[in-house]
């Protein structure tokens, strides 16, 4: 009877969480319009003060989108394209407007081993050239692999930037080891100096730059606008894919806990909760492949105002997540069948800007 009752219960929890994964299809209240066109893989993309956008293509070019025309900015550091890896994410200081600094990640063969890893670095922008670069944090060591790069950059509400570097598929080595890195999220000062009250920096040997650990591969990540909380998606292997809220010092339990399976079908950990990690509010069986994410907050969108929009590289969409007390609730898919979506901004002008492979930088524009 016990054993009925235990897998009568991991059934209802698997229900629980795998529920809103019902999704539903509408592109009845919105069309869209591409904006900047003929980009191969958009990373990631910010706006200027002026309206103008830096957009990072993978294979390691800087774009300067400005009144129509492309720019490529000169003076980037060496960047190794190698999988999954290239030219990352792209993030503005709080205060931009008045320091100009711009913090970009990107796959370095730079250090011990071979292959490459995670590297964050800031710079300013003069002439169409990256000056003042300064390089903040290198993930060690180098690996030949071209997996799980990550990578995402946020800023909180008290201008300390945090940043995400996958295990690099080294699942069993490096993102339950807070001596290593990988597998993390990290959290600096906008100087790259580790801030005191980071949660390992008196415990010897640790990284003192981790904030949050046993993550896979985390590619969306952003501050909640409402809670000034640290959310994070990550990809899971086959299956599992999650969605975290990132708590300091806290272990999200990859690989000893996961709704995943191997890619060849084999169990990988028969735990999908464990006491002393952390649960996702929500995991998608199959994997979505998730990248990129917005929370909405434009009065723009009526109905999506609170959702939250993820990319689905898989299969090909932009999910709208319906969150109601910290759950995904209901699902909807958006711009469907125009290629793998990898990154989602809310523009200044509260319209939702959505980064499409092969595509571009494309604009939903609701109907009326």
């Amino acid at each position: 009877m016990t054993n009925v009752k235990h897998i009568v219960s991991v059934i209802l929890l698997l229900h629980f969480f795998a529920c809103a994964q019902e999704k539903k299809s509408n592109s009845a209240n919105y069309s869209y319009e591409t904006i900047v066109s003929d980009i191969d893989i958009p990373w990631g993309f910010v706006f200027l003060p002026d309206g103008a956008m830096l957009i990072t293509e993978k294979s390691g070019t800087l774009i300067l989108f400005k009144n129509g025309n492309k720019t490529t900015i000169t003076g980037l550091p060496d960047i190794t394209r190698l999988g999954q890896g290239g030219l990352l994410d792209i993030a503005l200081h709080p205060d931009f407007k008045n320091n100009g600094w711009i913090y970009f990640t990107y796959a370095s063969s730079e250090g011990e081993g071979s292959g490459a890893n995670t590297a964050l670095m800031r710079a300013k922008i003069k002439n169409n050239t990256l000056t003042q670069k300064e390089f903040l944090y290198k993930a060690a060591p180098n690996y030949s692999s071209g997996d799980h790069f990550g990578s995402r950059i946020v800023f909180d509400d008290q201008d300390y930037l945090f940043f995400s570097i996958g295990e690099r598929g080294q699942r069993d080595l490096n993102p339950q080891d807070i001596t290593r890195d990988g597998g993390k999220i990290y959290r600096l000062n906008a100087d790259g100096s580790i801030p005191t009250d980071n949660p390992f920096v008196n415990t010897p040997k640790a990284k003192k730059a981790i904030y949050s650990y046993g993550h896979r591969n985390p590619q969306g990540m952003i501050l909640h606008p409402d809670t000034n909380t640290i959310w994070a998606h990550e990809h899971g292997p086959k299956g599992g894919d999650e969605i975290n809220i990132i708590s300091a010092g806290k272990n999200y339990g990859w690989p000893v806990v996961t709704f995943g399976i191997n890619y060849w079908g084999t169990s990988i950990s028969d735990d999908t909760e464990k006491e002393g990690m952390e649960s996702p509010i929500h995991h998608w069986t199959p994997s979505i492949a998730p990248s990129g994410m917005c929370y909405v907050t434009s009065d723009k969108y009526a109905d999506w105002k609170g959702n939250l929009l993820v990319g689905s590289l898989k299969f090909q969409y932009l999910n709208r997540c319906i969150i109601k007390n910290n759950r995904v609730i209901k699902e909807e898919r958006l711009l469907e069948n125009l290629g793998r979506v990898r990154s989602i901004v809310q523009g200044p002008d509260g319209f939702i800007y959505v980064g499409i492979e092969n595509v571009g930088i494309v604009k939903i524009i609701p109907k009326n």
